[in-house]
């Protein structure tokens, strides 16, 4: 492939004469991108040091660094990289990345590299012109600050004397590039090198830099608005939003998975010929991480046998024969008002109820209303930022009242003086409701956020609403919030109002393929086919069915998988014939990665368990950003499944 890297180390002879003047460097290098990915370090570093040893001079230590132009995991990076005693930073990256190096050290910075004209990408840059690669770099006579991109008329003789107050007659909200420039220099007491330097005559036509400047910012002021990185799919919910909630037909056969939730699958209570009833219980809990299956019907237990599971291939489950007399379960009753309900007793009315996660992981939501710890607020996902998806606006719009309710329930359960809906800007309809129902109550709020995915991931949620970051390995309860999706907290409205555990979720059916998509009521165990079937079937030749969204979802095989607990969404769409190329190390995935990890690495190492384990794999969330743009569409969330299950099998 073409090689799109676009700097090189500086002759050696120049190299020498910036040297000349500077000793106890340290070094940092950048790991170039836009090339076939094909090793880790780049050699440049190492051959930079020799060079620097060769002239005499201590170097106090070097990092290489991946994107180095990306400011926020470099600032991560560096934090105590630097050893004490260094005097100055030499830098070995492109304009862009020195650039970025200079903003945050206050030491001497120097460019070892040039960066060289080019007509493709440059760096991770928002934009081509952020560095201009003009091939006559004035970095190291400016302290780190490029008069080419930052002063609006590209002047490298010094000031034009047209600015005012520090900022620029051409963009009166940029600040004077020169001004910056002796300011740095006169703090690293460098200002006489420029000040001797000879008039630079130069011919150079400018590009429009306030249009660019004004682009670069309102993108980057979007991407950075409460978490780093994310992507904007095309969002396709218009089929469905409009579409009012209809209760689908009861199966005539319903299939209970015993592992519908996260943890360990729940264990048979019941016998072939056993005759169950609505809310009656078929699988005990069993262990901590697990939940207990309930019975979504009145019948006949027929089988007890694999079958098809939408996630994870087979499971045993509980196949039982429809009487259609909706006998209810004698256990199923009303509970006691909310007042009257202490904390331990709405946690076991959560726990025997299975209540789960239902936006997908299925983590048991009795666990998190036991954390041990103070909370600060109890946070309620309401985003559904995956795309087609419209079950839970729908349950906003159908059971405001319900979704409230049980709020105040888990707010009630963990002692939190704060309850937070937290809604993406796309559903105003709902954020209108929403803060007309809760406008009276006391600690209570809806916010409105920026529709952006993967915004319902849960420390997404948390940093966007509490402006608190969850540490790698740790969980919200350990900054203070507990999290649950808006068809959980409906869920445990309906077990203290009416006893009912959950035995039915709203599911949205949806995609180009679904001649009449909708939204329904569906009752746990409902096969899958059935309700496409009901949406008029799947018309068109080469199409996927996911169980989910388009992002996160799971292709399936066949349809002869039942609804479950997580079951949000059926969707049919166009079948991706995309073939993965080699890795070029465009750096697309770290750039949108909200977990700010560098995927790229976990499918160059997925063989190497350990360094995956270093490189914190296990914080990835699958949310398919990196997937989703990645140049060589490579297959990155298969490749992290695999080794994530190597790391956990590692002694």
């Amino acid at each position: 492939m073409e090689n799109y890297t676009k700097y090189k180390l500086k002759a050696e002879d120049e190299l020498a004469s910036v040297l000349a003047g500077t000793d106890n460097i340290f070094v940092i290098a950048c790991n170039k991108c836009f090339k076939e990915f094909e090793t880790i370090d780049e050699p440049d570093c190492e051959a930079f040091k020799a060079l620097a040893a060769a002239q005499g001079k201590t170097v106090t230590g070097s990092i290489n660094i991946d994107f180095l132009c990306n400011k926020t995991q470099t600032d991560r990076k560096l934090i105590e990289a630097i050893p004490e005693g260094t005097e100055s930073i030499f830098v070995i990256s492109c304009g862009l990345g020195v650039q970025t190096i200079a903003a945050i050290e206050e030491l001497p910075v120097y460019a070892a590299c040039d960066s060289l004209n080019y007509t493709g990408h440059h760096g991770m840059a928002l934009t081509k012109k952020a560095c201009d690669a003009c091939a006559q770099c004035y970095l190291n006579m400016t302290g780190g600050i490029c008069p080419i991109v930052d002063c609006s008329k590209s002047l490298v003789n010094g000031q034009c004397g047209g600015a005012k107050n520090g900022k620029c007659e051409v963009s009166p909200d940029k600040d004077c590039a020169w001004e910056k420039i002796q300011q740095r220099l006169a703090q690293q007491g460098r200002l006489e090198e420029l000040t001797s330097q000879p008039v630079q005559i130069r011919d150079y036509s400018k590009v429009n830099f306030k249009v660019i400047n004004d682009y670069v910012k309102s993108i980057r002021e979007k991407r950075f608005d409460g978490w780093y990185g994310g992507v904007h799919p095309v969002e396709g919910k218009e089929r469905t939003e409009s579409l009012p909630l209809v209760r689908f037909p009861e199966p005539k056969t319903a299939v209970f998975p015993l592992s519908m939730h996260l943890g360990a699958p729940a264990t048979a209570c019941v016998e072939v010929g056993d005759y169950v009833k609505v809310g009656q219980k078929l699988g005990e809990q069993a262990g901590f991480i697990s939940a207990p299956i309930h019975s979504s019907i009145s019948g006949t237990v027929v089988a007890i046998e694999e079958r098809p599971h939408a996630s994870r291939g087979t499971c045993m489950a509980v196949v039982v024969e429809n009487d259609f007399k909706n006998e209810l379960h004698e256990s199923v009753k009303p509970n006691k008002s909310l007042e009257e309900l202490t904390p331990a007793e709405i946690i076991d009315i959560v726990k025997n109820a299975g209540i789960v996660g239902m936006g997908g992981a299925g983590f048991p939501t009795y666990v998190k209303l036991n954390p041990g710890k103070p909370i600060e607020a109890v946070l309620v996902n309401a985003c559904e930022c995956e795309p087609m998806l419209t079950a839970d606006h729908r349950m906003l719009l159908e059971y405001a009242d319900d979704i409230i309710f049980g709020l105040q329930a888990e707010m009630k359960t963990v002692a939190a003086p704060k309850g937070i809906i937290v809604i993406e800007e796309n559903k105003p309809d709902a954020i209108a409701l929403l803060r007309e129902k809760t406008a009276d109550i006391e600690g209570i709020e809806v916010l409105e956020v920026s529709t952006q995915y993967p915004q319902g991931g849960e420390k997404m949620l948390i940093k966007r609403a509490l402006g608190r970051s969850v540490p790698s390995g740790k969980l919200p309860a350990d900054v203070g919030a507990c999290v649950s999706n808006v068809s959980t907290v409906k869920a445990i409205a309906d077990a203290i109002k009416t006893g009912m555990p959950l035995v039915e979720r709203i599911t949205t059916v949806t995609g180009k393929y679904i001649p009449n998509p909708g939204n329904f009521i569906v009752k746990i165990g409902t096969s899958a086919a059935d309700l496409v079937a009901a949406c008029g079937g799947i018309q068109g030749d080469d199409v996927t069915v996911k169980a989910g969204g388009p992002m996160m979802g799971f292709p399936q095989t066949t349809l002869d998988t039942p609804i479950m607990k997580g079951s949000n969404g059926i969707i049919a769409i166009d079948t991706d014939h995309s073939e993965p190329n080699e890795c070029i190390k465009c750096g697309r995935c770290v750039d949108v990665c909200p977990m700010e990890l560098k995927p790229l690495y976990f499918a160059k190492q997925v063989m190497d368990p350990v360094a995956l384990k270093e490189k914190n794999i296990m914080d990835c969330m699958e949310c398919r950003c990196c997937e989703y743009i990645c140049s060589s569409k490579i297959p990155l969330v298969t490749m992290i499944k695999m080794g994530k299950n190597a790391v956990r099998g590692m002694k």
